[in-house]
């Protein structure tokens, strides 16, 4: 038989567990965090968490980890982080392909309500290209092309996440059809798209820079709001079409129900390290601007974000699978 406790006990304990869950929040820290990457090493994820761990660790006064957990385009590693105990020792930096899984796998985890979002931490263009033999040079001219011949003629390069929908989107906008041509990332569909045995992709441009600056790729545009630094002479895609942005982002966070003193701890402290002018620098060399948001402002743009994606996908027939 379940105990009864009584109203005026139950009233009494109420602010005792207010009060023990502050006591925890006012001692946070109490050993390492760790930092889940749920990416392989070396890409701006990895690159970012271990920038900013340094910085964090000193003003935290406890050692700050990089954890590399991948698998499943981010869902493994992610997952992890959406079980972990809610006090504020173990965070993820995820990227936007936590808001385009939800189209396109089913998930283990709520992408929203599973996590507590403290801050984004960069965000970086896509640039479309082809090999110089493609007969077109810039988005006009591949719409002109792809209309020329029969739907689906015009086949696309493509991985996980926002670079495998932002050719939808494009798609989808202009009134074209596309065939996906699935690769496991970008170094794996490279050789085919330098060689012409696949016509475009929307990649990074950090991944695609080095060969469009050696000449075995050329860019038609990027997909940020503004032009790229590192292609000054590219136009963006919204100078052709007007609000079509595609960036891929980073997004540090915590599992659901981290109490707000521990957040707001975390989120001063991931925004005083994104702000160092060597962290600014290196992901300038990376192709990757720094962008800090609340955890307010955050939550809401990774809803956003879901909603967009998730639209394109649908309205191109996709549905979610079971994540591999």
């Amino acid at each position: 038989m379940p105990m009864l406790i009584p109203r005026r006990a139950g009233l009494l304990a109420a602010p005792a567990l207010l009060l023990a869950a502050h006591s925890r929040a006012q001692a946070f820290p109490n050993r390492p965090i760790r930092v889940v990457v749920p990416y392989s090493p070396g890409g701006v994820s990895d690159i970012t968490a271990r920038l900013i761990a340094e910085p964090m660790s000193a003003a935290l006064g406890q050692p700050v980890t990089v954890e590399i957990r991948p698998g499943a385009d981010g869902i493994i590693g992610t997952d992890a982080v959406a079980k972990s105990p809610p006090d504020g020792h173990m965070l993820g930096l995820t990227s936007v392909g936590h808001a385009v899984n939800p189209a396109l796998y089913r998930l283990p985890f709520d992408t929203v309500r599973d996590f507590t979002f403290l801050s984004m931490s960069t965000r970086t263009p896509l640039v479309l290209c082809a090999a110089p033999s493609f007969p077109a040079s810039t988005p006009a001219e591949l719409v002109a092309h792809a209309k020329s011949l029969p739907p689906g003629r015009i086949t696309f390069a493509g991985s996980a996440g926002v670079v495998r929908l932002a050719p939808v989107l494009f798609a989808q906008r202009t009134g074209i059809e596309l065939t996906y041509v699935p690769y496991r990332g970008s170094t794996h569909a490279h050789p085919d798209l330098i060689a012409g045995r696949v016509n475009i992709m929307f990649d990074t441009v950090p991944a695609a820079l080095p060969h469009i600056q050696g000449g075995a790729l050329k860019a038609f545009a990027t997909t940020g709001a503004t032009r790229a630094p590192q292609l000054p002479n590219v136009p963006t895609m919204s100078e052709f079409l007007p609000g079509f942005e595609a960036s891929t982002w980073g997004m540090i966070f915590g599992p659901a129900g981290l109490p707000a003193p521990v957040a707001a701890r975390l989120t001063a402290e991931i925004h005083a390290a994104l702000r160092k002018p060597d962290v600014l620098a290196r992901h300038q060399t990376l192709g990757a601007e720094v962008v800090t948001t609340t955890p307010e402002q955050s939550r809401d743009f990774v809803q956003a974000e879901m909603e967009k994606w998730g639209a394109a996908a649908r309205a191109a027939g996709i549905t979610p699978q079971n994540a591999g």
